[in-house]
């Protein structure tokens, strides 16, 4: 049976395995994609990700697949606070299984590639200047414009264990805009942080990259923080800022 936490598993493994691949594919040595445009690349599949993750789920769960976006549902009064924990934990083990899967696909790839942060790089995010002010701020700024525009895009009523009825996210139709938003927001604002812009997206395969990688792993846990708090916050602002303007 597809429950919700079980859609948000798959949905969020699509999301990764997909977004990630991508990135191994552009960045890992040799593969066919190395030698492509990194930023066309990479933004333009993490927003096809996103389409799919969310087209596939989204009648089960909402296809949220982002705590930030559950987040920002729940204090905007469209999602049910109860659920919000089953979700968080649902996204991070599909971020943590979707990129395990990525990792298997490009094994030989990974083992012929020297540079470890290029390897961390098709895991997790890392700021391209190191300045944590500065990254919280980008990771915010690029969180707040995703769950801003999406209170604007989410539209699907769905009936969770036969007891609530919630405008609860995103359904097949609202998938392609909010894809084309992530598009934006990586060309845009992207080049700072890598816009993790979802705390699941980042932390999940940190997690799986520093139990995979063992010794070899240099997780960078001191910025790990960053795009966990700066999502959450920007979640937080766009939704306090959409009630305050349409209560």
């Amino acid at each position: 049976m597809m429950t919700p936490f079980i859609a948000e598993i798959i949905g969020t493994a699509l999301l990764i395995l997909f977004g990630n691949g991508v990135v191994a594919n552009a960045s890992l040595t040799p593969t066919y994609g190395d030698n492509q445009s990194a930023l066309v690349l990479i933004t333009t599949a993490w927003g096809f990700a996103v389409f799919i993750g969310a087209y596939v789920t989204g009648q089960f769960s909402g296809g949220h697949l982002n705590p930030a976006v559950t987040l920002g549902l729940a204090i905007a009064g469209k999602f049910a606070w109860n659920l919000v924990p089953l979700y968080f934990l649902a996204q991070i083990i599909g971020a943590m299984l979707g990129t395990s899967l990525n990792y298997l696909l490009y094994i030989d790839h990974y083992r012929a590639t020297e540079d470890e942060a290029t390897i961390r790089g098709s895991f997790c995010t890392a700021p391209a200047i190191r300045n944590l002010k500065n990254n919280l701020y980008s990771e915010t700024l690029g969180t707040f414009v995703l769950v801003f525009c999406i209170f604007f895009i989410v539209s699907p009523n769905i009936v969770i264990a036969g007891v609530t009825t919630e405008n609860f996210g995103i359904g097949s139709l609202e998938a392609l805009p909010v894809a084309l938003l992530v598009w934006a927001i990586g060309m845009s604002l992207g080049g700072t942080t890598g816009y993790a812009i979802n705390p699941a997206r980042d932390f999940g395969p940190r997690l799986a990259y520093q139990l995979l990688r063992g010794k070899k792993a240099n997780a960078d846990w001191s910025y790990s923080w960053v795009p966990i708090v700066g999502p959450l916050l920007g979640a937080t602002i766009a939704a306090l800022l959409y009630t305050a303007l349409l209560p």
